[in-house]
């Protein structure tokens, strides 16, 4: 299912709670590129504990369910991060949302949660992006453009780079891109349930806010000694906004990943960081690793038309 203007689209918020003039930014902008928004509960709910949350985890769940089997929503905006998303994945009814016609998910930061869930469930590709109701919607003009492109033009952006773009790593790997906010990787892989998928091949994503080396260094070897990493084909790092100098994660990275005998590319531009792209996850891609490095797709005819194996493998 492609998004063309006159669409209905979900707005729901799967994480933390929405300041209301945020909410009104999103639902002006999505009417701006001609889309009709739908906005959901959990977009203006309320937890009676925890104000973290955006609702009680079921009316959460129930949103993002819905949205997504709603035949007559064409695509899926989670609208805010914060925390709270991994809450959720064990209220969602697999069968249900495998038998829903696939659609494009958006989201990043906390949402990462809600990616893994569908790429080991449903096995269907996801859109890892800027969200509507921040502050980026309102103050970063190039990253509202590039999600923009990434929702109505979303074939007409093939490669991702950054003024910034550092190799780490020299070399070229091949594989489906897979990861996101590396805090939420970690987070999320020993959930309960979890299949245990097979990652060969695979290019890494990761990117993290707010976080401190050391528990960087501890995320990354979650992931190592979880087997997440075993038989990834490449790494790409994001931007780190509000972490440690970036020069110091980048010789955390060499240093915990470089044993690994893989590409590893520093600031390709996605993430929290100011610009940052929309990238498509559980897509086959290229990155090149060398004196201008990128991150490219390898063309197909529609991302979105293409399953995952139970494997984790992409079918073509």
């Amino acid at each position: 299912m492609r998004i063309r203007p006159g669409d209905r689209v979900a707005l729901v918020a799967p994480a933390g709670p929405i300041p209301p003039e945020l909410l009104t930014t999103a639902i002006e902008l999505v009417e701006s590129w001609g889309l009709r928004p739908v906005t959901y509960p959990s977009a203006t709910a309320a937890h009676a504990r925890a104000s973290y949350l955006s609702g009680d985890d079921r009316v959460r769940a129930d949103d993002v369910q819905q949205a997504w089997c709603d035949p007559d929503i064409a695509g899926v905006f989670c609208i805010r991060g914060g925390y709270g998303a991994v809450r959720v994945l064990d209220l969602l009814d697999r069968d249900a949302m495998a038998a829903a016609e696939p659609k494009p998910l958006y989201g990043s930061s906390d949402i990462t949660a809600l990616h893994e869930w569908f790429r080991e469930q449903l096995g269907v590709p996801t859109w890892f992006t800027p969200m509507l109701s921040t502050r980026v919607m309102v103050e970063d003009d190039a990253a509202r453009d590039a999600l923009r492109t990434a929702v109505l033009e979303p074939d007409s952006v093939r490669a991702w780079t950054s003024d910034h773009a550092v190799t780490l790593v020299e070399g070229r790997a091949e594989g489906r891109l897979i990861g996101g906010n590396l805090s939420l990787l970690s987070m999320t892989t020993g959930a309960r349930g979890r299949p245990r998928l097979d990652n060969s091949g695979c290019i890494a994503l990761l990117e993290d806010f707010t976080e401190q080396t050391y528990r960087i260094d501890g995320y990354l070897h979650t992931l190592l000694r979880s087997g997440w990493f075993d038989g990834v084909s490449g790494v790409a790092l994001g931007s780190w906004a509000r972490c440690s100098p970036v020069d110091e994660i980048h010789a955390l990275c060499v240093e915990v990943l470089g044993p690994l005998g893989i590409p590893l590319v520093g600031e390709l531009g996605f993430g929290h960081g100011p610009a940052a792209h929309s990238i498509p996850l559980g897509v086959p891609g290229v990155l090149l690793a060398e004196d201008s490095p990128s991150l490219q797709l390898v063309p197909v005819e529609d991302p979105l038309s293409h399953s995952l194996s139970s494997s984790g493998r992409l079918d073509r």
